[in-house]
């Protein structure tokens, strides 16, 4: 019998994990987008390391700031009773930290389409700096946040390495879709294996397909007006 408990802590965290990087990679990606500071592409490269970094190596740096012993992790321990290291929390944060980059590069290109041009209008009409970006550059950059935020979903329902690091592989807790996938394969269970392969799958070329239609028939030109 197939167990769907993995599948519930997946969407979870999924879920939680493209509402904060939403929340994280907006301000960011504004801000790579607009400024001209010369740190620009210190902060893009450290931005952009998840890309190429094994998961291991993140995770790793992740126990050792979830430590009970360390600022983080004792700070956290008092706060929740709990540690960081093989719990929800700690995977919520390390699987966002992972995915960052498939939130924050394609809000930055979204926003960088937009140019200076119709907020400065907006600016001369009367709105303020912050109203000219929610008003104006938040709705011409729409593709960007879809796009962001499915692959950010998409991406984080698919983590392996860097949940099985940091949360291990606790049952109803941090046990993700690809780690119970792995289990499985180990003890031959190969019918659950099956059924969560083809069920990853199909998702996948769902999200990607229908990324692909949407952005074709709303390309940068016309998103822009």
């Amino acid at each position: 019998m197939v167990d769907f408990g993995s599948v519930e802590v997946s969407l979870k965290l999924a879920a939680a994990s493209t509402v904060l990087l939403l929340l994280i990679a907006t301000p960011l990606g504004w801000w790579l987008a607009t400024t001209r500071w010369r740190i620009k592409p210190f902060v893009e490269a450290v931005t952009a390391l998840p890309l190429v970094l094994p998961p291991t190596v993140l995770g790793f740096y992740l126990l050792i700031l979830f430590n009970p012993n360390s600022a983080a992790g004792s700070l956290w321990l008092r706060a929740t009773g709990e540690t960081l290291a093989f719990s929800f929390a700690g995977i919520l944060i390390a699987t966002v930290v992972h995915s960052l980059p498939f939130a924050v590069q394609p809000l930055q290109a979204a926003f960088e389409s937009v140019g200076r041009r119709p907020l400065e209008t907006a600016q001369s009409l009367g709105a303020s700096g912050l109203d000219a970006f929610a008003t104006v550059a938040v709705p011409l950059a729409k593709r960007g946040f879809l796009t962001a935020a499915v692959l950010g979903f998409a991406h984080s329902l698919g983590e392996f390495g860097i949940v099985l690091m940091v949360g291990g592989n606790i049952p109803e807790r941090t046990r993700v879709i690809s780690i119970d996938i792995y289990t499985s394969v180990e003890v031959l269970e190969y019918g659950q294996a099956h059924v969560l392969s083809i069920g990853m799958l199909c998702f996948s070329f769902v999200v990607l397909a229908t990324l692909f239609v949407v952005n074709r028939k709303f390309p940068v030109d016309d998103a822009a007006r």
